[in-house]
């Protein structure tokens, strides 16, 4: 008996030492796993520092992996640029080729080389930025914003602006004429509309998120005709908007009621705003900034997946009650800030549902 007992026993210690063995084992894989993640984007058209949506993306991307102690290249974090359209599939295959564990595609466009990419590559994880997968596969995750939501805080904060110097339209200029932009369009012109029902929304699209001397033709046709704030949602595009409203501005003794106003876009595009006046004073003219929290979101999804965790096959949407949109408020004054605030905790209650698409 006392031999069986002691076979018995170290019957028991074999399979819990082997126990342990497979726990170090699974532990040290799933370390090595954290270790070896790579993250890389596929830039829209307009590259990182387009002030404006790939910026944004990319901000994220290197938030996480320097807090992760990684490096930018192989085997850390990086970006493929895209000049035209035609550059999204070539990129998506740089990037499997490098073998980064996740791709992004940064923006609607990147799309249907996005999903194609995804079934070539069933083990490579793929995140859609802005905009749902054309096809569910178990390995893209698709991120969405209620951008809506912030352009009608933008609209509140325009009409309320225009209402101070007595006019009687603001400007809106979109990049391309897709659902995405038409979603900012909609929720501007409801926000301006909340403010005064009369007020026309003067709404042109540059077809392009490039086209930076289209996109300032438009601007300063919109001045000229009698509005002083424009909101734009071009990309890079809409740089050019600054750029003719600094013309204007320029030109004006601090202080001047003619002051030409930008709403940025995608992230806080304050220091777009900062000029010289007339007389020699600094100043700014962004008006405010419609975010969209697109680096935090890619953080998100990148530190879901080193835990084993990625979403794949679901959309995720952020909106402004959990922190996925807002705009900044530094530069509106009291009662520009006053409406603005009262606008949010509308939206937030569910007193008012932001319409995201153009009736």
């Amino acid at each position: 008996m006392v031999s069986r007992r002691n076979l018995i026993i170290g019957g028991v210690v074999v399979v819990a030492a082997v126990g342990i063995g497979a726990a170090v084992a699974g532990n040290n894989e799933s370390d090595s796993n954290k270790k070896n993640f790579s993250v890389a984007m596929v830039t829209d058209v307009g590259g990182v520092d387009d002030k404006s949506f790939n910026e944004s993306a990319w901000n994220g991307v290197k938030a996480w992996g320097k807090s992760h102690d990684l490096k930018k290249g192989a085997n850390g974090y990086d970006y493929f640029a895209s000049k035209t359209n035609a550059d999204f599939a070539t990129n998506f295959q740089q990037g499997v080729s490098a073998k980064y564990s996740m791709l992004i595609g940064v923006g609607y466009a990147t799309n249907d080389a996005l999903v194609a990419s995804a079934k070539q590559n069933p083990k490579t994880e793929y995140v859609l930025v802005d905009d749902v997968a054309s096809k569910q596969y178990k390995n893209i995750a698709s991120l969405t914003f209620k951008q809506q939501e912030a352009s009608y805080l933008a609209g509140v904060a325009a009409a309320t602006k225009a209402k101070e110097l007595g006019d009687s339209k603001v400007g809106f200029i979109g990049g391309m004429n897709s659902a995405v932009i038409q979603s900012f369009e909609a929720g501007y012109i409801a926000g301006v509309k909340s403010v005064d029902p009369n007020m026309k929304v003067d709404a042109q699209f540059a077809e392009s998120f490039t086209d930076t001397a289209k996109a300032k033709t438009i601007a300063s046709a919109i001045y000229t005709s009698g509005a002083h704030v424009i909101f734009q949602a071009a990309g890079p595009a809409g740089n050019a908007v600054f750029t003719a409203a600094k013309d204007i501005n320029t030109g004006l003794n601090a202080g001047s009621k003619d002051k030409a106003w930008v709403i940025g876009v995608d992230m806080d595009q304050n220091d777009q705003g900062n000029y010289k006046t007339k007389d020699g004073k600094s100043d700014n003219f962004t008006l405010t900034s419609a975010i969209k929290e697109i680096a935090s979101s890619i953080e998100k999804v990148a530190n879901q997946s080193m835990d084993g965790k990625f979403p794949g096959g679901k959309t995720t949407t952020y909106g402004l009650k959990d922190g996925g949109v807002a705009i900044t408020k530094k530069n509106l004054d009291a009662e520009e800030k006053s409406a603005v605030e009262k606008a949010e905790k509308a939206i937030k209650s569910g007193e008012v549902t932001v319409p995201s698409t153009m009736k």
